[in-house]
């Protein structure tokens, strides 16, 4: 069966400190994220067809919005979340305009990024590669959790009878874990199993 492609998603803005912030949270989300400092460079990107999905930085120019209607005459379908630090009703309205997806006010918190993006994706339908998401996710909860309680790996092989490398393996996210695997880990690791799946 053929994995579904991972999400890409094009990160502009020209402060470095919030694309920057935006492309580790979404890479720690599983996603693909490509940041770019140059608005006018958007719409080449664009081009190229590689993205499904666009974070667009506003700031207080009308020129930015058009890079949004740039963008719209190349991909009528994309998906473009706009993100100001200078809201406007003027500029919310440009954007919704040209069917921006979201349109939220800098700093975007975790809390409220997380739930916008999987919005966009349930709504345009965007294929992500969830195996690989969450094969990634229990992986960090299994190493959080290992390096709370103090264990090495060796250690935490001895409790579940694992082997090193396949506890290696999960940890990196590179194994899927098994039901009784995973039970093993819940046990060995004093937790209850949902402990794995949380935020999921």
């Amino acid at each position: 069966m053929a994995t579904p492609p991972q999400l890409n998603v094009l990160v502009v803005d020209p402060d470095p400190g919030a694309r920057g912030q935006l492309s580790a949270l979404l890479e720690r989300e599983g996603f693909t994220a490509t940041p770019l400092e140059d608005p006018h460079r958007a719409t080449s990107e664009v081009r190229q067809g590689r993205y499904q999905m666009v974070f667009l930085g506003l700031g207080e120019r009308q020129a930015d919005v058009e890079v949004l209607r740039e963008i719209r005459a190349i991909d009528d379908d994309l998906c473009v979340i706009c993100l100001t630090d200078a809201p406007s009703v003027e500029s919310a309205v440009e954007t919704m305009k040209h069917r921006a997806f979201d349109y939220l006010q800098k700093p975007v918190t975790e809390e409220v990024l997380l739930p916008r993006v999987h919005a966009a994706i349930k709504k345009h339908g965007l294929l992500v590669n969830v195996e690989e998401r969450l094969n990634a996710r229990i992986g960090q909860r299994v190493r959080a959790r290992r390096h709370e309680l103090g264990l090495t790996l060796k250690q935490l092989a001895n409790r579940t009878a694992l082997s090193v490398s396949l506890i290696s393996q999960i940890e990196l996210g590179r194994s899927a874990a098994s039901v009784l695997t995973l039970y093993k880990l819940a046990t060995a690791l004093d937790v209850p199993m949902a402990f794995f799946f949380q935020s999921v």
